[in-house]
């Protein structure tokens, strides 16, 4: 809601072609009855986000990409002028979160200087149709060698707000997250004292006061009021310490790969009850996040606190393609997926081994979905993990290409390569196709209902290891998709996986 007005993403899937706008809601709930919602933008089959809509209520600024293209690859800023429908371009390489300082200024967010900068925009006096309004003039606004943006998976998330003042709240990322108040008149920034420093969004503001909301190295997840003038911050919901005992905060690592540095977390294990044997290292948990556009900011984890209480260290790795470390890092996976994630996660076993951290021979691989096609590719690979901990992963390159939904339908072009010209390379690619490679035990957990990685990607990987006698589980979650989500089965999955790697490096778990 927008000075009375609700703007809104809309999608029209009812036909064979799917549309997508911004469309302006009556908020007398007449669109409830007569699907009055008047489309404001140029409507297509590509995708918007975060419309913004001018001081004086005459222009809407809003993001916009096609489907050919992910918004971390290419998205622009586009003002419409909502009486004559003149349409006015802003030059940008991948842009998020216009906000109006002015009638004719507007701020957003780009990477077009390698990192997600704040960038500003003069927009040009309207020109009605036939006429083309000329492109907005745009110049740098705020610079840092860090991220204030991220990948846009889901709409809502924002990097950054406007106080009153003029004075900014941002968020900068680059590994964690910090925030920062930026005054640009006197050309002075300070970062906030906050618990929150991980998947950090600047949900709202008022007069000096900003609602924040994250996660935390040394707090869980939840909502904060800041007020910037004095620095008092209080908690509206979450945010609970986390007791260092049992979820020691996670350290930042990196480690030296073949394509450069590699950014991890390492959680150690800590329990006050219980104590390792004198010089034995533990065993580890290499993880994989899924994306793989995508990033962890080594916040405080009930999930990883249950396996670092029983013993069992974790390393949560931001393998090159990763965002939170600017354009270069991310782009590090273009063609290069199953190369580039496989070769970092193994360099950052090996390097957490080589540092006398970690087991050796007692390092497990765990990832879900795009994180579990990396576990399954390095158990290809073969040589660096003793086991391996797949849910719902990617098995088959070109089922992946035939069943996605439509905002990732091209993903796999800059990820791999266009079909069917690589069609070779998704087939060499695919850990189906090299299965009989896997010779350490594996545990596949999957998803009955799961549309995007169906049962027979895990179901196949399953039939080759039990085909030549290689160590293996699976487990069949009906009622569940792509990702779990009922309770039982987050506590069944993370007990069966337990019991899997106690069986596995020879422990008695505790359940």
């Amino acid at each position: 809601m927008q000075q009375g007005r609700l703007f809104a993403v809309r999608e029209d899937l009812r036909g064979k072609e799917h549309w997508r706008g911004i469309a302006e809601i009556p908020t007398d709930g007449s669109a409830a009855d007569d699907d009055s919602a008047a489309w404001v933008s140029h409507y297509g089959s590509g995708f918007y986000a975060h419309p913004s809509l001018s001081p004086d209520g005459t222009r809407l600024a809003y993001v916009q990409w096609t489907e050919q293209r992910m918004p971390w690859e290419h998205a622009r800023v586009a003002v419409v002028h909502l009486e004559s429908g003149s349409l006015t371009p802003v030059p940008c390489r991948a842009a998020l979160q216009p906000e109006w300082l002015s009638d004719d200024e507007l701020l957003y967010a780009d990477d077009a200087t390698g990192r997600w900068n704040l960038h500003l925009a003069r927009i040009a006096e309207d020109t009605p149709p036939p006429a083309q309004t000329p492109p907005a003039t745009t110049e740098p606004f705020l610079l840092a060698d860090a991220d204030t943006g991220g990948a846009l998976w889901v709409l809502g998330t924002r990097w950054y707000a406007v106080l009153d003042d003029g004075r900014i709240v941002a968020v900068r990322t680059n590994g964690g997250d910090a925030v920062v108040l930026i005054d640009p008149a006197a050309g002075t920034e300070r970062r906030l004292e906050l618990p929150a420093t991980a998947e950090v969004s600047i949900d709202d503001v008022s007069g000096s006061r900003v609602l924040i909301s994250g996660a935390g190295a040394e707090v869980s997840r939840g909502l904060w009021f800041v007020d910037v003038d004095s620095d008092e911050v209080t908690a509206i919901r979450g945010g609970e310490p986390a007791d260092p005992g049992w979820c020691p905060p996670a350290r930042a690592v990196t480690f030296d790969g073949p394509h450069g540095a590699v950014h991890a977390f390492d959680y150690r294990p800590a329990n006050p009850d219980a104590t390792a044997p004198d010089g034995e290292l533990p065993p580890y948990i290499v993880m994989v996040h899924g994306g793989p556009t995508s990033h962890v900011s080594g916040a405080a984890s009930d999930a990883y606190a249950y396996w670092t209480s029983r013993g069992i260290g974790v390393l949560d790795v931001n393998y090159g393609g990763s965002t939170g470390y600017g354009r270069a890092y991310r782009k590090r996976l273009d063609g290069q997926w199953g190369v580039v994630d496989v070769d970092d996660v193994i360099a950052a076993a090996q390097g957490l081994a080589e540092a006398g951290v970690a087991d050796p021979a007692r390092i497990a691989i765990k990832g879900g979905s795009a994180g579990g096609w990396t576990v399954l590719s390095a158990l290809v690979r073969g040589g660096a993990f003793a086991a391996g901990i797949s849910r719902y992963g990617v098995a088959d390159l070109r089922m992946l290409a035939s069943d996605t939904h439509d905002f990732e339908k091209h993903y796999l072009n800059g990820l791999v390569g266009p079909l069917p010209e690589a069609e070779a390379v998704y087939i060499a690619r695919s850990p189906l196709t090299h299965a009989d490679r896997i010779d350490v035990p594996v545990l596949l957990l999957q998803g009955a209902d799961d549309k995007v990685v169906p049962p027979s990607q895990s179901e196949a990987i399953r039939d080759a290891l039990a085909a030549r006698g290689v160590p293996h589980e699976y487990v069949l979650y009906p009622g569940e998709g792509h990702g779990f989500r009922r309770a039982e089965t987050i506590v069944s999955s993370l007990q069966t996986e337990l019991r899997f790697l106690g069986t596995t490096f020879g422990f008695e778990p505790r359940l």
